[in-house]
């Protein structure tokens, strides 16, 4: 591990639970995750075929036949699968931000930041491709790749938009509203992987308030009996607890508790000099030595009653 991933975790040492565990993880490159795509394919076909050619194919677990692990396969993007739209190279984490928002069938949805749209065409699985999903993305160069993995998947109930997360137009309300927002996307950090264009100083201090301005207004769209999910790929409290709790002290919020069947752990009541909430206990965080995966944030929020 280089010397900046090094500064950035050992921050978080007092909270992260084995913590050695923990970076010997993020040291190691995750598995393959892909998920089969239900709007055109059953995975014991997926698996069959993969098999046949000899694709080493295990389940993530009998609970979700969906998630898959390729073994023998650097870039599922290149199998005749992916570009059939049976399957979906996804991380395991973050498949689960769709599972923990469970839309209903027939529901109206919004995903307020849906490139590069596994999570948009996830949503429109889970509702059976009825009711309507809103996929929202500011930048252009990143619509034309969200509508062509959406079409790929075969999604047919979800329209492109392109606002502000933060000033998206309140003329409707939403059932279900996914605000996976920017991040200093800490959690993709694996086997010496950083982003791109890593986060600076100054942009890791200016994130939050971006994410608590993207999270009021999708609460303030939400149904009288909507759900909605906060979620980052990031460990910093500044950009999950710290944004919930922005959340819980402006609006009549409630958090909800979920299990998702993995290995997960309660959102942080300290952190620092910042005391937080109680409720926020049933947020949850996904370490890569819990989950081999990306490391997550996820609360599920609706209107206090």
């Amino acid at each position: 591990m280089d010397v900046l991933m090094a500064f950035v975790f050992d921050e978080y040492m007092d909270f992260i639970p084995d913590y050695r565990l923990f970076r010997e993880a993020v040291n190691r490159p995750p598995p393959v995750h892909v998920r089969v795509n239900r709007l055109k394919a059953r995975p014991e076909v997926v698996i069959a075929s993969m098999g046949s050619r000899g694709i080493k194919v295990v389940p993530v677990s009998e609970r979700f036949p969906s998630f898959l692990i390729l073994e023998n396969v650097s870039h599922p993007g290149n199998l005749p699968e992916y570009h059939l739209g049976h399957i979906h190279p996804q991380a395991l984490s973050s498949c689960l931000a769709a599972l923990i928002l469970a839309p209903s069938p027939g529901s109206r949805a919004l995903d307020m930041c849906a490139a590069p749209g596994g999570k948009t065409a996830f949503i429109s699985e889970l509702m059976q491709n009825t009711g309507l999903v809103v996929a929202n993305e500011l930048v252009p160069a990143r619509q034309s790749p969200l509508g062509h993995t959406l079409t790929r998947l075969g999604v047919m109930n979800a329209v492109v938009t392109g606002y502000q997360a933060q000033e998206f137009p309140m003329r409707n309300r939403f059932d279900f509203i996914l605000a996976d927002v920017p991040c200093s996307g800490e959690g993709g950090f694996r086997g010496g992987k950083q982003p791109k264009k890593p986060v600076s100083k100054r942009g890791r201090v200016n994130l939050p308030e971006l994410q608590k301005r993207i999270l009021m207004r999708g609460f303030d769209m939400l149904a009288e009996r909507g759900v909605m999910v906060y979620s980052t790929c990031t460990y910093n409290p500044d950009e999950n607890e710290a944004v919930v709790q922005h959340l819980l002290e402006q609006r009549n919020a409630e958090l909800l508790p979920f299990q998702t069947g993995f290995k997960q752990e309660s959102g942080l009541l300290s952190w620092k000099t910042e005391c937080y909430d109680s409720r926020l206990t049933v947020a949850a965080r996904f370490y890569p030595h819990r989950v081999d995966s990306v490391g997550f944030f996820m609360a599920r929020i609706c209107r206090r009653n």
